[in-house]
């Protein structure tokens, strides 16, 4: 123990008072004297100083073997070890304590109310941030009951959510208002949960409360915002249809609830739509969901009593922030009425353009009577031809057959004008034809010939060779080109004879077909020229202003554009394009 051997203890190297380090002397002498006094002393720490100087610590107690005797015995135990072990622990409870401090400084400083709770829910610990917005001390507030803070009105709540976590010892939440220091009520967001030992006892709940006060008004502000927009949708005059990323539908506001009527949901929504129309608009609705485009739909629809009108719909996807659709949002109205007024407006636009037809070729009589005349004539002279070489002796039968032949190709001729004619004055419904425009433009430059040259107008044609047929009603897009070239006439009367030239050319553009009428009359003024096309606008002592505006109108009708523009340096180019058929653009 303090590393002096048999040796040293023989030749007197070590004494019994020197292993005694000068500090403990004094304390070691009064045990000496217990002894002394009383046979024993009682055990006691000190130090004995090794051989090497070192000390090492001791636990000794010893007694004599008679009252008053020189001789006795003694126990020394080493205590390093356990001194050591003491050290470890003392260094252990300073640790233990700076951590202690450390985490109450920690809860303290967390900014949320933090409690624990015994066993059977006494309070026994709050932090900080408790104590500040309760304003109670930790006298008032350890082993309190929740409602000391509690709403009235949620205290019966939360005292059934602790006896139910006492008996089963599960976690709980709850949403409730808690007391401020000033008096003022705010919601908090409370946990707590049970902590055990090893053997699965609750020996400690822990809870936290969070402040959702604000949280909870933006939720009351979020709903009765939403409550107003269901009110703003369900009172819009129009039909609003929401619907899941899929397309199915999910929402429907109160106006479209009222027109498909009671019995129509989401799961047979389809059911209003006509059966004519809902097999064409499914296929479509499924592609633009495919495809996520915005969806444009006319189709009709059942009302709850059972009648169908025309409805127009438009449905666009509303996307997050990734570009991934939410939902889908439709929004219709009913154009039933709108449909029926512009039924009867193209059949008023119809009745119209007939009248103007039948107008315009009464202004052709001359001409008319000019192109029937003279087949006709040539009929008369080749027949009178023909008796006289009848007559001949004898009968010139070769003569007579050429004659015939003649009279033939007249009479045909004579036809075709007619045919011609009727063509244009006839009432019939629009077509969907595939047309050669150079030939029908070349019909209605014979039927205004003659009204060009009494007018002495030079007609000249450019027209491009191959060009595709385009789609529409042959009758219709003559009367637009019968239309543009008596105009053309009409304001050459104007001016030069040696200067009245009318030029009708054709090209094939990206879009389409156009056909240009060129004319040098004295043109428009800039204030005209975007009126031009006005109903009832008219720039003629007698005209009612509807021939371009019903020009306008049928190429509109074919998916066209009218215009008009200056012709540098004198006179007006009217020029139209139409779509070309589907079979000629494929």
């Amino acid at each position: 123990m303090v590393s002096y051997d048999r040796e040293d203890l023989a030749s007197g190297c070590i004494r019994w008072a020197d292993l005694t380090p000068p500090d403990w002397r004094d304390r070691n002498n009064a045990r000496i004297e217990q002894q002394k006094s009383g046979g024993r002393f009682e055990p006691f720490e000190k130090e004995f100083t090794r051989k090497d100087g070192s000390r090492v610590p001791i636990l000794i107690g010893g007694a004599t073997f008679e009252e008053g005797g020189n001789q006795g015995v003694a126990f020394v135990l080493d205590l390093t070890e356990r001194k050591r072990v003491e050290d470890a622990l003392r260094e252990r409870e300073i640790q233990l304590a700076a951590a202690r401090r450390e985490l109450r400084q920690m809860i303290d400083t967390i900014p949320i109310p933090v409690a624990s709770y015994s066993a059977d829910a006494r309070r026994d610990f709050v932090n900080a941030a408790w104590k500040q917005y309760t304003g109670l001390s930790d006298e008032a507030a350890l082993g309190t009951k929740w409602s000391v803070v509690a709403h009235p009105d949620d205290i019966a709540g939360g005292d059934k959510m602790w006896r139910d976590a006492l008996a089963t010892g599960e976690p709980w939440h709850t949403e409730e208002r808690v007391r401020r220091a000033d008096g003022q009520y705010r919601w908090f967001c409370i946990d707590r949960v049970a902590a055990r030992d090893e053997n699965g006892k609750i020996i400690k709940w822990y809870g936290t409360a969070y402040d959702i006060e604000d949280r909870k008004r933006a939720e009351d502000a979020l709903r009765e915002s939403e409550h107003k927009l269901r009110q703003i949708i369900d009172t819009i005059p129009a039909h609003v249809v929401r619907y899941q990323p899929d397309g199915a539908a999910d929402f429907m506001n109160r106006t479209f609830s009222e027109f498909v009527g009671p019995g129509v949901g989401f799961d047979n929504l389809g059911s209003v739509v006509h059966p004519e129309d809902y097999p064409e608009r499914s296929r479509d609705w499924d592609m633009h969901v495919a495809a996520a485009e915005p969806y444009d739909i006319e189709m009709r629809l059942r009302r709850a009593d059972g009648v169908y009108r025309w409805h127009r719909s438009r449905r666009v996807p509303l996307r997050d922030a990734n570009g991934a659709i939410v939902n889908w949002y439709g929004a219709g109205h009913d154009i039933d009425d709108q449909k029926r007024a512009e039924e009867a407006y193209r059949e008023a636009l119809l009745e119209l353009a007939h009248a103007n037809r039948v107008a315009t070729m009464g202004q052709l009589t001359a001409s008319i009577t000019h192109e029937v005349n003279q087949p006709i004539t040539a009929a008369v002279t080749y027949a009178l031809a023909a008796r006289r070489f009848l007559s001949a002796k004898p009968p010139n039968l070769r003569e007579v057959d050429e004659a015939l032949s003649l009279i033939v190709k007249e009479g045909n001729r004579a036809g075709e004008v007619v045919g011609r004619v009727r063509a244009l004055i006839k009432k019939a419904p629009a077509r969907k034809d595939a047309v050669e425009i150079n030939d029908a433009i070349l019909e209605v430059i014979a039927l205004t010939r003659r009204e060009a040259a009494n007018n002495g107008i030079s007609v000249r044609t450019q027209l491009a060779e191959g060009l595709p047929r385009v789609q529409g009603d042959r009758v219709q897009l003559q009367q637009v080109l019968l239309n543009l070239i008596i105009n053309a006439i009409e304001a050459m009367r104007e001016i030069d004879e040696e200067e009245r030239e009318l030029l009708i050319g054709t090209r094939n553009e990206p879009d389409g077909v156009s056909v240009e009428v060129r004319d040098s009359g004295p043109g428009f003024a800039s204030a005209a020229l975007e009126r031009a096309f006005e109903a009832f606008y008219t720039t003629k002592s007698d005209g009612l202003g509807l021939g371009l505006s019903i020009c306008r109108s049928i190429i509109e009708a074919h998916n066209g554009r009218l215009w008009a523009s200056p012709n540098v340096p004198r006179g007006a180019i009217f020029r139209f394009t139409v779509p070309t058929h589907s079979a000629a653009a494929l």
